[in-house]
């Protein structure tokens, strides 16, 4: 468990870490992005990082129900 949780973090910090180079090597050769377009890249990243975080604490909350949070629909239990 706290072997996962340290990857998890290790990986948040490397694809940040590549994200802010290709953009920092972007702007050393001159080809300027656009503010809106950064800010999407990093609503990407913060999208992928809760979708990586729910992966790996919905196995550890009991597989398809999320502490019994999903009893209510039938179709899910």
């Amino acid at each position: 468990m706290l072997e996962s949780i340290i990857m998890f973090l290790i990986y948040i910090c490397l694809v940040a870490l590549v994200i802010y180079l290709v953009i920092y090597v972007l702007e050393a050769l001159g080809i300027s992005l656009p503010p809106m377009v950064v800010k999407i890249l990093w609503l990407i990243f913060m999208l992928i990082v809760i979708l990586l975080l729910v992966r790996l604490i919905l196995p550890l909350a009991g597989g398809r129900r999320l502490l019994g949070m999903l009893d209510w629909i039938p179709m899910l239990t």
